[in-house]
């Protein structure tokens, strides 16, 4: 991956962007894809959608959501303890004793969820899983006036795990899902810069997919493209207690996956496999019965419906402060979309 590219996937995993205040992620996609894009804005919803070939036919929408799950603050004890609520999906398990940072408007601020430690357990107590309610964020402050102070009501929250890159190709970080799609589509529209297709490209960062799809509906209506791809994570299934039998058979490092089923157009979903062979994009398959709980459910129903695909990269851990990934899948998923794209005509007929 190229060292610019790298830096901007960097910056726009660390940006933090629980569902419904994406707006430092939208900065940070805005300030790279002015770089190559023909327009760049912003819908009232915070959509980001870069532009390419705005007069070429026929539209293509390229959609990564930006958000990533996190927390909520809805009250403060007189103590000063920050009492929260979810943003997204959680395994209760997951954030006792994790750190935080807080986003207030005057910045972040860090702390620590708490819990009451083993030692103070009663033996029913430690059988029990915790609840989010029961768990508490720590910044230390003196108490709830000082905490008042600096922090709000509605402020949201993350965890504060940031990129980190591993062994072998691997990388790690709270919000892959889905900023890394954003990066995606951001980087499949400026291999298509370089080389301008026939179709008009919008590649859209949307907001609020974890709390139920929400960016892709409205900017997909605005949009109006026939055909559109949807760029998220699935689930990795090459390491411990994860089911093949259920889930599939999909590995990091040995490519993208294409989806195969009912969300998915059959046309386009053939284009995707036919790039991805002529281009030597390895490419991974998977399938699904029905909605893919992606942004693709909404693209799909927009408006008569749009001819809708879905990419994913493996991800490890998903929902969890250390997901992890293989960077050439990411890469080769923008390689995918860009190579699908240049093989999109005005006269490309996707009815099955």
């Amino acid at each position: 991956m190229r060292a610019e590219s790298l830096a901007f996937l960097k910056a726009i995993v660390n940006a933090p962007s629980p569902s419904g205040y994406e707006q430092r992620a939208a900065e940070v996609y805005r300030a790279y894809t002015r770089e190559f894009a023909d327009r760049v804005y912003t819908d009232v919803m915070g959509n980001t959608i870069a532009v390419l070939n705005e007069s070429g036919a026929p539209r293509v929408m390229f959609a990564g959501h930006m958000d990533e799950i996190g927390f909520i603050v809805k009250y403060i004890s007189d103590e000063g303890f920050l009492y929260f609520g979810p943003i997204g999906g959680h395994d209760p398990v997951i954030p006792v004793g994790q750190r935080v940072l807080v986003h207030t408007k005057n910045g972040s601020i860090p702390g620590v969820i708490g819990k009451k430690p083993i030692h103070l357990l009663d033996d029913d107590e430690r059988t029990k899983a915790p609840k989010l309610h029961d768990l508490w964020i720590d910044i230390g402050a003196k108490d709830k006036e000082d905490a008042q102070a600096k922090v709000r009501i509605g402020d949201p929250v993350t965890f504060a795990g940031e990129f980190q890159e591993l062994q072998n190709g691997f990388a790690t970080a709270r919000g892959f899902d889905n900023k890394m799609g954003s990066f995606i589509v951001a980087e499949a529209l400026r291999l298509l810069a370089e080389d301008r297709p026939t179709a008009a490209v919008y590649a859209v960062a949307t907001v609020q997919e974890e709390i139920g799809l929400r960016g892709a509906r409205t900017s997909a209506y605005g949009v109006d493209a026939p055909v559109g791809i949807a760029v998220d994570v699935t689930h990795a299934s090459d390491y411990p207690t994860v089911d093949k039998r259920r889930v599939g058979d999909m590995r990091p490092g040995k490519g993208p996956v294409i989806c195969r089923g009912a969300n998915i157009n059959p046309r386009v979903f053939e284009m995707l496999v036919e790039a991805a062979e002529a281009e030597g994009i390895p490419y991974q398959l998977e399938a699904a019965g029905g909605g893919t709980g992606t942004d693709a459910n909404a693209m799909q129903l927009n408006k008569a419906g749009m001819a809708t695909g879905l990419v994913s990269v493996p991800l490890r851990y998903m929902h969890t402060p250390c997901e992890l990934l293989h960077l050439d899948d990411v890469e080769n998923a923008a390689r995918l979309l860009a190579a699908f794209t240049r093989r999109v005509k005005p006269d490309t007929n996707f009815t099955p």
